[in-house]
């Protein structure tokens, strides 16, 4: 009978036990994200995918909020960053593009002479498979070259691939030189310089309506004035008005000013400390450089600060005449706020640092493509006076909650600098400011220094979402990184 009670008392217990081992076998699978198979070996160890205020995207479901985020344009994209060294030094580099796929950037002191050189470096775009490319100085004037400069400048009109060399020279005068044929030949130096204090200049041009050229051509100096003072050329620079206001005349925001730049409109864009000296303000004029006026930027949770690039508010418009600025905040962060009616307006701002621990940005550089596709390009402190080259990208500047992808250019145990506070003070190669364009396939490259090995490079996205055209992977270009250190390849 005990025998035949045993057997009922594994019976009742059976299904039970089956339903406890079963329950193992039901566990629920690990959740399959956006991110999951983004990248064949996984994302990289320099590369983070966030919202704003470093809010981390792989961590969170998609479903932001209450709504689906990762949809349409704001899409996440395999990306690695990486650079690649011009193999000779630079000094507050700016950079240029033109149609023919070259890349140019400005060489302190490197040239003939000691003038300036312009750096000019063929088969970067488009560069596949194995490192082959060639940095060579261009600047080859007919006459004596103009000396050395104090700020070297070098900027390319994107609608007639004309390259500006803008000289200052001991706070005294400016020279241009031009090329027309990608830095084969140039220009006699017409002397561009007024009344003012020439230093810290900007140019850039725009489709504004000239008398004897394609493009309007605006140069900026600080000019020792309440505002900077600004001139304009309608002839390709050949000549140039006088120098007038860069801002309202009331206006007391001191003279330092950001990159200048041209919008397809034909309006053109400066960031500068605003009038009252109290927030970043952004700086249009509609008639060619003659006129300013002052568009505040939603400082008001961010403050600014307060570092040797204080002035540097950043600004960029895309291709559909929409406005993207970027500055640096009273904690030493990147923020970003765009305009969709030409300044009038600006969103909320953005913080766009990435979940990467870093202490402290600075040195902001922007750039932008097709509407609402912009690069974010700044140095950062990843502990330890630790200072890494980051660019970040937006995709879908206007969605509800953009995506935004960093990459840290240089690998971990390859900082570009390990000067104390470098970021906040004029440092190196750095200067005053560095500089970011994207390339018309939609690939951002980041003009810098590696003041580690005092060599100019150019930062870039290895592989990456497209800023221009439909968002899809960016062509992959081979490693970079310090085996280009010591001259090109």
């Amino acid at each position: 009978m005990r025998t035949v009670a045993a057997l009922l008392v594994m019976l009742l217990l059976a299904p039970a036990i089956v339903g406890c081992f079963g329950a193992e076998k039901s566990l629920p699978e690990e959740e399959v994200s956006a991110f999951t198979t983004l990248c064949e070996s996984g994302i990289p160890r320099e590369t983070w995918y966030h919202y704003a205020n470093a809010t981390d995207a792989v961590n969170v479901t998609s479903l932001f909020n209450g709504t689906d985020v990762l949809v349409g344009d704001n899409v996440p994209v395999c990306a690695n960053g990486t650079y690649y060294s011009i193999g000779i030094s630079t000094f507050e580099p700016t950079i240029g593009i033109t149609s023919a796929d070259n890349l140019y950037m400005s060489s302190w002191g490197n040239g003939q002479n000691g003038a300036t050189a312009i750096i000019r470096c063929s088969g970067l775009i488009g560069m596949v498979g194995t490192l082959d490319y060639t940095c060579e100085d261009v600047y080859n004037p007919p006459a004596v070259p103009v000396a050395n400069s104090n700020d070297p400048y070098v900027y390319v009109d994107p609608w007639t691939d004309r390259i500006m060399k803008f000289d200052m020279h001991a706070l005294l005068g400016m020279t241009v030189e031009w090329s027309d044929d990608e830095g084969e030949s140039w220009s006699p130096p017409t002397v561009a310089t007024g009344w003012s204090v020439q230093d810290h200049q900007t140019i850039a041009s725009s489709p504004y309506n000239a008398l004897l050229h394609q493009t309007t051509w605006v140069f900026c100096v600080n000019g020792n004035y309440p505002y900077p003072i600004c001139s304009a050329s309608q002839d390709g620079g050949a000549t140039w008005g006088p120098e007038l206001p860069g801002a309202p005349a009331s206006c007391n925001s001191g003279g330092l000013t950001g990159h200048m730049i041209g919008s397809n409109n034909g309006n053109f864009y400066r960031g500068n400390p605003s009038c009252d000296g109290e927030s970043y303000s952004i700086y249009r004029s509609t008639n060619g450089g003659l006129t300013w006026s002052e568009h505040r930027l939603p400082t008001e949770t961010t403050g600014t600060a307060d570092t040797w690039n204080f002035e540097e508010a950043q600004v960029y418009p895309d291709e559909e005449d929409n406005v993207h600025a970027m500055w640096i905040g009273a904690d030493n962060f990147p923020y970003y706020s765009y305009s969709r009616d030409e300044g009038d307006t600006w969103s909320d701002p953005m913080m766009i640092a990435p979940p990467a621990g870093l202490v402290g940005t600075g040195f902001p550089a922007i750039a932008a493509g097709d509407s609402g596709r912009v690069a974010f390009a700044y140095l950062g402190d990843s502990g330890n006076d630790t200072w890494n080259g980051y660019i970040s990208v937006i995709t879908d500047a206007f969605a509800e909650h953009p995506l935004i992808t960093t990459v840290q250019l240089n690998e971990f145990g390859d900082p570009l600098d390990r000067t104390p506070e470098c970021g906040y003070n004029r440092c190196g190669g750095f200067g005053d400011f560095i500089d970011i364009l994207i390339d018309q396939y939609g690939r951002p490259w980041f003009g810098l220094s590696h003041n580690i090995v005092d060599e100019g490079i150019y930062g870039s996205m290895m592989l990456g979402p497209t800023l221009r055209g439909p968002v899809t992977n960016l062509t992959a270009l081979p490693v970079g990184g310090p085996q280009t250190l010591g001259g090109s390849p």
